[in-house]
């Protein structure tokens, strides 16, 4: 499994792809208004990620079009920004046309927003390289979004859709909304490409209670040969 950081924020982003780990950044409207972004700043900003993860890390920047023509054309302008960006659509009608030509275009795309099978298939066959079905929008309304991403993994492994995509790279599933560790582990079993995580809980993965006492354990150790 590779790992994204779901984030805008550049200093979470130096940290974790410091730690060797970092595959890839994964951006949306919401996480670039947290931070306090601006509509001017954008495009640099988005350029400045690229640049801290590397030109072989994809970073996904979203269209925040909404008709076909608007996304293909604020598709193409995002694609301008660095070679590693993709770019990420919702999953809607416009939404799989833009993708389809987009991708005929050579242009990467994230379809973004995905919680069933059907729409995860209708995203590969449109074209899009990666597909990110949402996890923890489904613990919101009380259903099991692990249960809807193993359908969605499942799915997409019966079929081939290298003809479709650019360049003919195999679809990768992105499992998104991830809200804790545990959702992690239970994708990387079910066979999820990438796991794109907050970076709150790409640190709790580093954690584990027993670490911390070995290491505990290791440091008295070493003070009292020290000390010998």
């Amino acid at each position: 499994m590779k790992f994204f950081l779901d984030t805008a924020d550049l200093a979470e982003i130096e940290e974790a792809a410091s730690w060797g780990a970092l595959a890839g950044v994964t951006t949306n409207p919401s996480l670039y208004a947290k931070i306090g972004g601006k509509l001017a700043d954008f495009n640099n900003h988005m350029k400045r990620i690229c640049e801290i993860v590397g030109p072989d890390c994809p970073v996904s920047a979203e269209s925040v079009a909404i008709t076909r023509d608007e996304i293909v054309r604020d598709g193409l302008q995002l694609a301008e920004i660095a070679p590693n960006i993709v770019v990420k659509i919702p999953t809607m009608v416009e939404g799989l046309a833009a993708t389809r030509a987009l991708a005929d275009q050579g242009v990467r795309v994230n379809m973004t927003l995905c919680f069933s099978v059907p729409q995860a298939l209708l995203a590969a066959r449109a074209g899009a390289r990666y597909i990110s079905p949402f996890i923890g929008r489904f613990d919101d309304i009380s259903q099991d979004g692990l249960a809807e991403v193993e359908n969605i993994v499942a799915a997409i492994g019966n079929y081939d859709f290298t003809a479709n995509t650019v360049n003919g790279e195999q679809v990768e599933i992105i499992a998104a909304s991830i809200r804790s560790a545990n959702h992690v582990t239970q994708c990387a079993l079910m066979g999820a490409h990438i796991a794109t995580v907050p970076f709150g809980v790409l640190k709790k993965m580093v954690q584990h209670p027993l670490t911390d006492k070995g290491l505990d354990s290791f440091m008295k150790d070493w003070e009292k040969v020290q000390n010998a």
